[in-house]
């Protein structure tokens, strides 16, 4: 019997804002650090056509990570399989602005979710496409159905301001000629696509392709083939909260992807997408509210993939 979804998501959401709100909001990204911490929003969007949200679900945030989905997803139908020789799939083990493995792995990133990865999937935007940073926000408009996305471009430019690490990745990476572009210009890429703003309604409209076999709900536009839709999902699972990946795999059973922002999202396939945004990160990077309401969700319902 398929539970339901609407009654679970109010009770846990009502659970959850209840009890005690820990971690802290990232003090690097400076228009980030201004968000109230008492955020909190929640939205559901099945295949079935279920679509229904709580709390801020409608507010928009800085996605940031969370875009390296949109990318990952974009590269990967116009490269194919070559993707794979510039970047891994394993998960990484290390916090996910870690230079410590590009130095054995010769530069090559362990997966397109940590920040190495995603910078070498921003170089490869720039050398395929005329405009990467609107080609890309064209994609995911298409996806959500909606016009109205744009970066933040206060966000990217703070985000460019602190981006001494990621510069240091890039550099290094361009060492072992793993970039070919200018690191600079790799740089401001992967800093304006971070700083796209979503709300959770967006967001799990607009990844729910992901659980239809590579198919946008309704008009039926493949994406992407499912073979690499499965493939992408597998990735999820394994490396889309860095070092906490076990960790979410293990609690909630279900492939996703995080974003310093506060978000998360999750893929249930063939059945629907759920995203969460609330600003108060743990330890490792990852929203704490959205972690607990997940677990407590999939607890409920009885459902992941295992």
């Amino acid at each position: 019997m398929t539970p339901d979804y609407e009654k679970i998501i109010a009770e846990v959401f009502t659970q959850v804002k209840a009890e005690e709100n820990l971690g802290k909001i990232p003090d690097y990204i400076p228009e980030i650090a201004d968000i109230s911490t008492e955020k909190f929003g929640v939205n559901f969007t099945g295949l079935n056509g279920q679509n229904f949200g709580f709390g801020d679900f409608e507010e928009k945030f800085s996605i940031q990570s969370i875009s390296k989905v949109f990318v990952l997803a974009y590269v990967y139908e116009r490269l194919g399989e070559k993707l794979w020789s510039r970047v891994d799939v394993e998960p990484s083990g290390n916090p996910f602005n870690s230079l410590v493995q590009l130095e054995a792995d010769k530069g090559i990133p362990r997966n397109p979710f940590i920040n190495a990865g995603a910078l070498v999937i921003c170089d490869i935007l720039l050398e395929r496409c005329t405009d990467p940073k609107e080609e890309i926000l064209a994609f995911i408009r298409n996806l959500a159905g909606d016009e109205n996305i744009t970066f933040n471009e206060k966000v990217a430019k703070s985000e460019m301001q602190n981006s001494f690490r990621n510069s240091a990745i890039c550099n290094f990476m361009k060492s072992f000629g793993n970039i070919t572009s200018s690191p600079a210009d790799v740089i401001e890429i992967y800093c304006y696509l971070c700083a796209i703003e979503m709300s959770c309604k967006q967001l799990s409209k607009s990844l729910l392709f992901l659980a239809n076999e590579g198919k946008i709900p309704g008009s039926g536009a493949q994406i992407l083939p499912f073979t690499k839709v499965k493939r992408i999902n597998a990735i999820l699972l394994t490396c889309g909260f860095y070092d906490e990946s076990g960790e979410f795999s293990f609690r909630v059973g279900l492939p996703g992807k995080s974003g310093v922002g506060g978000g998360i999202i999750a893929i249930y396939p063939s059945h629907y997408c759920i995203t969460v945004w609330s600003p108060k990160l743990n330890p490792k990077g990852n929203s704490y509210r959205g972690m607990k309401f997940l677990e407590e969700f999939t607890t409920k319902t009885g459902e992941s993939i295992f």
